[in-house]
């Protein structure tokens, strides 16, 4: 395992091979909201199982908090803690939404007939709100989707992450592993009961009750187990981690959907198994790996480095891509590919300069800043 110092500046070796898997998620992640774009409904989506790679990033961020912080807490308080959570995350979600208010009147379309008919100020107002990543009520659906987030859809996932990050620091932090294990099952019942009645465990991003029920039982289960992970078990010494661990996410995001319109229950439980056990497994597994060079460490920390900006970036970007599609039927993948990987290729080269010129400067600011008033 490579040691590399951590962010927070820590003695601890640091997991670049987990960096290396959240790039691989993110990379999927992308590609899933490509194919789905062309898709005809759920059952045909070339990666159509891409959405579960944010459980997969719910539960590395559960398993890196508890690793980084559960030590910590003698000398840290909650604001201490939510200040370092705020330098991480926030800066990409105010960029993000940026990026969806600067493309926003660009995408009127079939699809969102009525973007031209929304004032300057109101997606102004959306805007702000975005920034703070608190969710946009329904009165303020600028786009028609029924978004939390109407500039940048994938902000409510960082919603939940605030919340599985907050409920830590109060009082989840202090549990036993016994406690914290019957947390984790209970979550896990509640996900696979999710996941059976309704076939998938898709949905979190709109401000509504189901929505919001969707949210917080994708979040419980996966942060929290990535917690318990890194409170009970002791990583070994595995060759090749980081491809055979990447090529297990590939294939489990890219399972076509299992038992049809007739029985859906078979695909939630598909999409149990791969959360409540494979997931964790890749997790071990990659906390586990080796680097045996010095490209394959150059190649987890690019893919480290673009993960969490490209998740951000991405998106704004498909709104467009979106918008076309709605414009010009009938494209196929055959018609599109040659877009669809200049996006790809585009979005990963503007999340890298995003986090050069952008990220990494804004967090530096921020760092001294919080240290100058500790």
């Amino acid at each position: 395992m490579n040691t590399l110092l951590n962010d927070n500046q820590s003695a601890k070796p640091h997991y670049l091979i987990l960096d290396g898997l959240r790039g691989v998620a993110a990379i999927i992640v992308v590609l899933f909201h490509l194919a789905e774009a062309i898709a005809t409904g759920p059952m045909d989506i070339l990666v159509n199982h891409g959405y579960l790679a944010v459980d997969f990033f719910f539960l590395l961020s559960g398993f890196v908090i508890g690793y980084a912080y559960d030590d910590r807490w003698r000398k840290m308080t909650f604001g201490n803690f939510m200040y370092r959570r705020i330098e991480r995350l926030q800066p990409m979600v105010v960029l993000g939404m940026t990026l969806g208010a600067i493309t926003f009147y660009c995408t009127d379309s079939t699809i969102w007939p009525l973007i031209h008919d929304v004032p300057i100020w109101k997606m102004l107002l959306v805007l702000v709100i975005g920034y703070t990543i608190l969710p946009v009520p329904l009165s303020l659906d600028i786009r028609g989707w029924q978004e939390m987030h109407p500039l940048n859809s994938v902000g409510w996932s960082l919603f939940f992450e605030y919340i599985a990050n907050i409920l830590y620091a109060l009082g989840i932090r202090k549990l036993s592993n016994k406690a914290l294990g019957i947390l984790v099952f209970l979550s896990a019942v509640a996900l696979v009961h999710l996941a059976i009645s309704r076939g998938d465990v898709v949905g979190g991003w709109t401000l509504n009750v189901e929505h919001m029920y969707i949210g917080f039982t994708r979040v419980m289960y996966p942060f929290f187990a990535g917690l318990l992970l890194s409170r009970i078990t002791k990583p070994t010494r595995i060759k090749h981690a980081l491809l055979w661990c990447s090529l297990l996410i590939a294939i489990l995001l890219f399972m076509p959907r299992i038992g049809g319109t007739d029985h859906v229950w078979m695909n939630g439980l598909y999409e149990s198994l791969c959360i409540i056990l494979l997931f964790p497994l890749i997790v071990y597994l990659g906390a586990s790996g080796m680097i045996h060079s010095t490209f394959e460490q150059k190649v987890c920390k690019f893919l480290g480095d673009i993960s969490y900006p490209l998740y951000l970036v991405h998106f704004p970007i498909l709104y467009v891509y979106i918008a076309w599609l709605s414009d010009h039927e009938g494209k196929t993948l055959s018609d599109v590919w040659p877009i669809s990987l200049l996006i790809l290729v585009g979005s990963i080269a503007l999340s890298y300069a995003a986090l050069k010129w952008y990220d990494e400067p804004v967090r530096k600011w921020l760092r001294r800043k919080f240290n100058a008033v500790k």
